[in-house]
């Protein structure tokens, strides 16, 4: 289940590098997004085997000390509202500042666990100079040096131990599906589409936030939990930042579902927004379906859908094995259609091949087209197996695999694609050694 960290604090303390620290060293975190909005990073990690998401809330400010303070702020009271744990960064060697004061007075505030970081620490000479940041009364101080990870194991090792980790069998084993897309799609009426004046569909099934975030969804012969997105709570505090409230919301509900519908608005077309907001879907292994918004407003000639979906799969590639479909939530036009895709894409994440149809159907493509020779050395794959996941992860064990490169696993993707129905699923390939 998702839980998400936000490192905060006021510019130049080190955010950013110790982000990139958590995300570019632990080997399971697939790598972190630019630019989900503006310059706010995304990117996953795990420590001791308990994955989290990281949400880097550095690169957003702008112009004069006064606008630092007020959108300092701002950020502080989204991060508060949206995640789990907030890691409150400062530097050792500027000691404390008014600013750094400001936040403070705000997490205290707060009902979350704070952690107070103190960065820029390179040495074990210098750990004394982090003894005025306890005056904040936000209790421990960890020292850190995230240019050279000193101290970042002890700070993850307290960290992990407020993460809830729910038994499975609390929550019921159907299809769990997330509306998610940038501000203004029409998640909401999509949401209301579904639900209509339906009230046993409302009961709330205990998650893992601190609200509800599971509903059911009984209707139409479909039966699923509908997992819980900014249109299903409003919040009175989100004005000017509804672009990373609203990446904030889709993380956590990307990360509690199996199937993610991608809500875009026809009238504005698939921007680098939704592009990220899918993107961070597929690093969490979770299906897609595109959902083509608002497509009565727009003016049509022969095949208009055909051009739009092709610009739709160009932006997505290489990960464009994605249904594609055009509704009009005011109309309620194909909404059911759109349930029964994420339905098929749920089936096509649960498919498990037989290892002898795998070996039987890849090792004779494998053999017409091997993997490109590297310094007159052979890559010779000799066996390939599904790992027992959640989601479609096959092995490949040949002699030397680490001279198989990018195009040629697209290349054995591709070719699991064409035989197996894995579409709006992503797949994960590794190739280990014999």
């Amino acid at each position: 289940m998702g839980n998400i960290i936000a490192i905060v604090g006021r510019p130049n303390v080190g955010k950013s590098t110790f982000f990139n620290r958590l995300t570019e060293t632990r080997h399971a975190i697939v790598d972190s997004t630019s630019g989900v909005t503006r310059d706010r990073h995304y990117g996953k990690s795990d420590w001791n085997g308990i994955e989290f998401s990281l949400i880097d809330t550095g690169g957003y400010i702008v112009g004069s000390e006064d606008v630092f303070e007020k959108e300092i702020c701002k950020q502080v009271d989204l991060a508060i509202d949206e995640t789990d744990v907030i890691l409150f960064m400062l530097d050792a060697k500027d000691g404390l500042t008014a600013m750094d004061e400001e936040v403070a007075i705000l997490l205290r505030k707060s009902k979350k666990k704070v952690f107070v970081v103190a960065n820029k620490v390179d040495s074990l000479s210098k750990t004394h100079e982090v003894s005025e940041f306890y005056s904040l009364g936000l209790g421990e101080v960890y020292p850190v040096s995230a240019i050279n990870g000193s101290g970042t194991g002890d700070l993850l090792d307290e960290v992990v131990k407020e993460f809830e980790v729910v038994k499975e069998e609390d929550v019921p084993e159907i299809p769990k599906i997330a509306v998610i897309g940038r501000p203004n799609v029409g998640k909401s009426s999509f949401i209301n589409a579904l639900l209509g004046d339906e009230r046993n569909i409302v009961t709330p099934v205990p998650g893992t936030t601190r609200d509800s975030i599971y509903t059911p969804y009984r209707n139409f012969g479909f039966d699923f939990l509908l997992v819980d997105t900014a249109g299903l709570r409003k919040k009175g505090k989100v004005h000017e930042n509804i672009e990373f409230y609203s990446v904030m919301r889709s993380i956590r509900a990307i990360e509690n579902s199996d199937v993610c519908l991608l809500l875009v608005d026809a009238s504005v077309g698939f921007d680098i927004q939704d592009l990220n907001i899918m993107h961070i879907a597929e690093k969490n292994k979770k299906g897609v379906v595109v959902i083509v918004n608002k497509w009565d407003l727009v003016e049509k000639e022969t095949n208009t859908h055909l051009a739009f979906e092709e610009r739709i799969r160009s932006k997505m590639a290489p990960f464009d094995d994605v249904p594609i479909i055009f509704t009009s939530v005011v109309t309620k036009q194909r909404v059911i259609k759109a349930l029964d895709l994420a339905k098929q894409v749920y089936n096509s994440r649960s498919l498990k091949i037989s290892t002898s149809k795998l070996n039987n159907l890849l090792l004779p493509i494998i053999e017409r087209f091997p993997p490109p020779s590297h310094k007159s050395r052979y890559v010779k794959i000799k066996y390939i197996t599904q790992l027992p996941l959640r989601y479609p992860a096959f092995v490949f064990f040949c002699n030397h695999p680490q001279y198989i490169k990018d195009p040629y696993s697209r290349f054995l993707e591709n070719k699991i694609r064409e035989n197996f129905n894995f579409t709006g699923v992503p797949i994960q390939i590794f190739f280990r050694p014999k």
